[in-house]
């Protein structure tokens, strides 16, 4: 485990980077399974409270990957698939790989209430609309994709903060 403040959090920053560029560019299983090397990774060097980061992950992972997939199933992303039933796995883990971020590289956000409100809605769907640019979904109708997405980061978003701060306050 890394002692470093500062070190866990670059390394979980190029991590996150790593994985949402790899997801984004080459949307796939094996693609999420590089995630979950990361997530393994991440566990050995960085956390410092495995089980409820743990726990975090995979109670924000399941929020995320629903509303990705509310998105899918109202016409608000598309893959090109056809019919989404399940969130594909790359999503999913692109949704583990960022939670992990929460706790460390992107904490800072969580440290004034406002911050969450006012970058959520603005980041979410730039990142969205990058995995466009680069393929790996659509937004079939551009501008009310992006307000939907950024009514949903709005909400989302700081909601994930929460549940980190009352459920695992440890990892605040």
């Amino acid at each position: 485990m890394i002692t470093s403040e500062t070190a866990r959090n670059i390394l979980n920053f190029i991590a996150f980077q790593i994985g949402w560029l790899t997801c984004i560019v080459y949307p796939g299983l094996p693609s999420a399974g590089l995630v979950a090397l990361l997530l393994v990774l991440h566990f050995v060097l960085v956390s410092q409270n495995r089980m409820s980061e743990l726990q975090f992950i995979g109670l924000g992972t399941v929020i995320g990957a629903a509303l990705d997939l509310l998105w899918f199933r109202t016409g608000i992303l598309d893959d090109g698939s056809g019919e989404v039933f399940l969130t594909p796995p790359w999503l999913v883990a692109v949704w583990a790989i960022f939670l992990t971020t929460l706790s460390h590289s992107l904490n800072w956000i969580s440290r004034k209430r406002w911050l969450p409100f006012v970058l959520a809605p603005v980041a979410g769907p730039f990142t969205y609309w990058s995995a466009s640019q680069l393929g790996a979904v659509s937004l079939p109708q551009l501008v009310p994709s992006l307000l939907a997405l950024a009514i949903g980061w709005f909400v989302v978003f700081p909601l994930l903060l929460y549940l980190r701060k009352s459920l695992y306050p440890e990892l605040a």
